[in-house]
């Protein structure tokens, strides 16, 4: 896919399953996503609140799988 049909894919179904990821855990959270999924099928937001970024699956399993991952960073109150 050319970088302009990812984005409209990406487009179609946000925000599909969402995690909120604490801002340290960014880089370890990228590596999962680069190494599980395609480019197609996740996306990031930076500083959706302080000291939190939020990552958006199109698929609810592959969502709930990075949050069992990364917990305790991830969906903190």
């Amino acid at each position: 896919m050319t970088p302009q049909e990812i984005f409209d894919y990406k487009n179609r179904w946000k925000p599909g399953y969402t995690v909120r990821l604490h801002s340290d855990m960014e880089d370890a959270g990228k590596q999962w996503c680069r190494r599980a999924l395609q480019p197609e099928q996740w996306a990031m937001s930076k500083w959706s609140n302080i000291y939190e970024h939020t990552f958006y699956f199109e698929n609810k399993i592959a969502g709930q799988n990075f949050e069992m991952e990364m917990r305790p960073y991830s969906n903190q109150n």
